[in-house]
């Protein structure tokens, strides 16, 4: 809400790189997210790999339903280590990890999308392929987003109490 409009002067500037705790419970669904997601793309990666693939290969060349050859699935592989470092190094790091990767895989099924059938579409996509990008973007979106980003965030949420440092200042009994 643009409370900046109503109130001038009282403009607060808040970041998505705000500090965790350590031990705070969002850092597990932010960690839950990139590794899971990790795994996927690194066992799909894997996978491609092992079949042996032409690396630009846009022939039919499957891996668990979806089209794949060698450029993807070192592509894939690349994403999914980059996942499971987000899942080691945790917190917020893992939470805008997921959520800049989510956004580039929804960007990558449009861009895909557009590719189909064309001679521009050298990592072999097909509608599934594109359909998978939306997901994981949504998924890695979700996760990174969880608990982050809301209208109603709870009282105790650190990133409600960055946005509301006076309310979080004051006892329970006087912020309501």
């Amino acid at each position: 809400m643009a409370t900046h409009v109503l109130h001038p002067g009282s403009r607060r500037h808040v970041t998505l790189d705000e500090h965790l705790p350590v031990d705070h419970r969002l850092g597990k669904v932010y960690r839950t997210g990139a590794g899971l997601m990790g795994l996927v793309l690194l066992a799909f990666g894997i996978l491609g790999l092992i079949d042996r693939i032409g690396f630009f290969d846009t022939g039919g060349d499957t891996v668990a339903g979806l089209n794949t050859n060698g450029a993807l699935s070192v592509l894939s592989i690349c994403v999914g280590l980059l996942l499971f470092a987000g899942m080691i190094i945790g917190g917020n790091f893992a939470s805008t990890l997921n959520m800049t990767l989510g956004v580039l895989f929804i960007l990558s099924g449009f861009v895909n999308l557009a590719l189909l059938d064309t001679s521009a579409n050298f990592l072999a996509f097909r509608i599934q392929n594109v359909l998978f990008s939306f997901v994981v973007g949504l998924l890695l979106m979700v996760f990174g987003m969880y608990g982050r980003v809301s209208g109603s965030l709870p009282h105790d949420n650190p990133y409600w109490q960055a946005r509301h440092p006076k309310e979080a200042n004051q006892p329970a009994s006087e912020a309501h």
